[in-house]
C-alpha cells in the first residue's frame, strides 16, 4: 500500500488546472490504487479536511486557495467485461483519459462516443458532469458507477437510475463531498445509429467528403469542429464552456425566439427547450472582451480565458458580470458548468 499513493503538503495547483490559476492546496494526494482511499481519508492529518477530487482540472475554477485535501485519481485501466456480439459492456477506471476511451472503444468496433471526442478530462468526471456534446450525453451509455461513499465509509455500485443524471448534472455533482468515483461501466450497441443532426456535424462531414461516415470519421469531424471553435488550453488558460445552455419552458423559449429570430433553440424534453448561452453572451457584446488578464474568448463567447496572470477571483467576477448582463437583457439566468 506504500506505493499506492503519495502526499504533498502546501501543494501548488497552477499546473493542475486548465485555467492556470495559481492556487495551492493544503494537501495533494496522487492515488494509484482506489483501495488506498480509506487510508488517505483516515490519515491523522487529513481526515477532517474538506475533499476535492481533481482529474485533469478542466472543469474547475479555484476562486481562492483550497484549504483541504485534493485527490488525483491515477489508476488507469479499461477492458470489455461482457460481449455477446451485438452489445458490449466496458469497464473503465476513473483515472483513464476520456478522449483515450473514445479512441479505445472505436478501435474495438464499439460506436457511440464519437460525438464526445476531444472533451478534456478523465473517465471519472464523465458521470459527475454527465458530459455531452453535439447531441450526445455520456449517460446514454453509462449503466453503473462504482464509487467510494464517504457517508457509508465503503465502495458502492450505483445503477444509472441511482446516478440521477440530468443536463450536466448527477447525484455526484449535487453531493460532491460524498462521492469519489472509482470506475464507470458503459454499454455499447454495435448497431447504434450515428448521431449527425446537431448543428455543424453534417456540414463538417460533407466538407471532409464523408457522406456515409464511420464512427471514427465522425470523431475526426468533431475534433476538427472543437479545434476550430474552442481555444486550446495548451495555448491559453480556459476551462471550455463556462456556462450551461439554459433550459426554459418551451413557451418562454418561443417568446424569446420570436423577439430574437436568430436565437438558436433546441428541444429539451416534452415541455422544455434549450437556448444557446453563447448566442446570448455574444448578443450582449461580450465576445472577445477583456478586463486585465481575465477575458471572454474571441473564438467562442461561452469560454472564459486567462490571458496570463488572472486570479480565480478576477475570472469569477467577470463571469458574474456576464451573467448579470444576460439576465438584465433577456431575463435568462446563466449557470456555470465548472465547479467553483
Amino acid at each position: 500500500m506504500a506505493d499506492a499513493f503519495t502526499l504533498a503538503f502546501d501543494a501548488p495547483l497552477g499546473g493542475l488546472n486548465t485555467l492556470r490559476i495559481g492556487a495551492t492546496a493544503s494537501c495533494l494526494a496522487t492515488i494509484a490504487d482506489p483501495d488506498a482511499l480509506p487510508a488517505i481519508l483516515g490519515h491523522d492529518q487529513l481526515h477532517e479536511l474538506p475533499v476535492l477530487v481533481l482529474g485533469e482540472g478542466s472543469n474547475v475554477l479555484f476562486a481562492t486557495d483550497f484549504h483541504g485535501l485534493v485527490l488525483r485519481p491515477a489508476w488507469r485501466s479499461v477492458r470489455i467485461s461482457d460481449d455477446d456480439g451485438r452489445t458490449a459492456i466496458v469497464q473503465a477506471a476513473a483515472g483513464y483519459g476520456w478522449d483515450a476511451l473514445v479512441d479505445w472503444t472505436l478501435a474495438q468496433g464499439l460506436p457511440g462516443l464519437e460525438n464526445l471526442a476531444l472533451i478534456p478530462g478523465l473517465v471519472g468526471a464523465a458521470p459527475i458532469q454527465n458530459i455531452g456534446a453535439y447531441g450526445v450525453e455520456a449517460s446514454e451509455f453509462i449503466t453503473a458507477v462504482d464509487a467510494w461513499d464517504r457517508g457509508r465509509g465503503g465502495f458502492v455500485r450505483l445503477d444509472a437510475v441511482a446516478c440521477g443524471f440530468g443536463y450536466r448534472d448527477s447525484i455526484f455533482k449535487r453531493e460532491p463531498e460524498r462521492w469519489i468515483v472509482s470506475n464507470v461501466e458503459f454499454r455499447f450497441d454495435r448497431e447504434r445509429r450515428r448521431a449527425l443532426d446537431y448543428a455543424g456535424v453534417r456540414e463538417e462531414l460533407a466538407a471532409l467528403g464523408n457522406t456515409d461516415p464511420t464512427p471514427a470519421q465522425v470523431a475526426s469531424a468533431v475534433r476538427r469542429l472543437r479545434h476550430r471553435k474552442l481555444p486550446d488550453p495548451g495555448s491559453i488558460g480556459n476551462a471550455g464552456s463556462f456556462f450551461k445552455n439554459p433550459v426554459l419552458a418551451r413557451e418562454r423559449a418561443a417568446e424569446l425566439q420570436s423577439a430574437n429570430p436568430s436565437l438558436p433553440v433546441y428541444p429539451a424534453g416534452d415541455a422544455s427547450s434549450k437556448l444557446s448561452a453563447a448566442w446570448l453572451i455574444e448578443a450582449c457584446g461580450w465576445r472577445g472582451l477583456r478586463d486585465g488578464d481575465a477575458g471572454i474568448s474571441a473564438q467562442h463567447a461561452l469560454v472564459l480565458v486567462n490571458h496570463g496572470r488572472a486570479t480565480g477571483a478576477e475570472l469569477l467576477t467577470l463571469a458574474r458580470r456576464v451573467a448579470a448582463f444576460v439576465a438584465e437583457r433577456f431575463g435568462v439566468r446563466l449557470e456555470p458548468e465548472p465547479r467553483i
